[in-house]
């Protein structure tokens, strides 16, 4: 791969890093007066305009065919629809901290579910910097882990998290499959998050949800952060990062957000770091650049060995 686009692949990782390594304290200044649902309609509605408004002044055609539109769906059920709201619902119930040790270890489950649906076999040294990165975020947190209450409410968090991981795996696979049928990305990431709007909306609708805001500024200000950053910025970049290197590789900044969080908490809150952060840190780290030093190509399951796939 040419230095250019390893260059390209290493900012992407660090703004999608930073993005969402700050989205986790944004998404919490939502909750209070505006149902969690009811935010994601204003947070992905307002990202998708904003997606069709720049492909209209780049002049970029945003018509799909319909392999694509069931694929940009099935990315909005799964991704932005039925993942955002299962996060949100969780962040609810347990601490962001637990909630970002589970997404640490959406590179592993990624690679499950990838070899379930598709077919596809990883290298055993992207095994090996998914299982890295899932234990490094867990020493990472783990004295926000260890003072955590686990009641019944914080173990249905711990489940909606877990179930949040699966379904953007599943998305994942969707999302691919919208790349092989030759969507472009920003039209197909639009659609997406249209799709994903209009989902949330219909589901609000059924269960009376309160449509209702809030004109504080926190949540104006960290609703515009969420859809500007941490939705538009940070989802082309992800999905750009893993129509080049996979969506191992793409997934594995879910380990990294953690250490951007920390960061953040050393900064600002005054957090002091402990042995086994740091450990974490080094594991998160070795495991992102053993990805970064791995092939993107992987093989089908049920194809002759050396028939290499460019996809995972």
């Amino acid at each position: 791969m040419s230095t250019k686009h390893s260059l390209l692949d290493l900012t992407a990782i660090a703004v999608c890093a930073v993005a969402w390594g700050t989205t986790w304290y944004a998404i919490t200044l939502q909750f209070g007066t505006v149902d969690p649902i009811v935010s994601l309609v204003y947070r992905f509605s307002l990202a998708a305009l904003i997606l069709f408004l720049w492909a209209k002044v780049r002049g970029e055609s945003m018509g799909l065919s319909g392999p694509q539109h069931i694929s940009a769906a099935a990315v909005g059920l799964f991704t932005f629809a039925i993942d955002y709201a299962f996060t949100y619902w969780a962040e609810e119930r347990v601490v962001s901290a637990v909630v970002a040790v589970i997404f640490g270890a959406l590179a592993f489950v990624n690679l499950i579910v990838f070899r379930i649906a598709r077919g596809e076999r990883a290298p055993r040294s992207a095994w090996a910097a998914a299982i890295l990165g899932a234990f490094g975020v867990a020493l990472l947190s783990w004295s926000e882990i260890a003072n955590a209450e686990m009641d019944g409410r914080a173990m249905t968090g711990l489940a909606l998290a877990f179930g949040a991981v699966v379904m953007a795996t599943i998305g994942n696979v969707f999302a691919r499959r919208g790349e092989e049928a030759g969507a472009p990305l920003i039209a197909s990431t639009a659609w997406s998050m249209a799709y994903g709007t209009v989902l949330l909306a219909i589901y609000a609708l059924l269960t009376g949800r309160s449509w209702n805001f809030d004109p504080s500024l926190a949540y104006v200000f960290s609703l515009l952060y969420l859809a500007v950053i941490g939705s538009v910025v940070a989802f082309l970049l992800y999905f750009g990062l893993a129509r080049r290197r996979g969506f191992t590789t793409a997934s594995y900044i879910m380990a990294i957000t953690p250490l951007i969080a920390m960061l953040m908490s050393t900064l600002f809150e005054d957090k002091r770091w402990s042995i086994a952060g740091l450990g974490g840190v080094a594991l998160v780290l070795a495991g992102q650049w053993l990805l970064l030093r791995t092939k993107v190509a992987v093989e089908r399951a049920d194809s002759p060995p050396g028939a290499a796939l460019t996809s995972e």
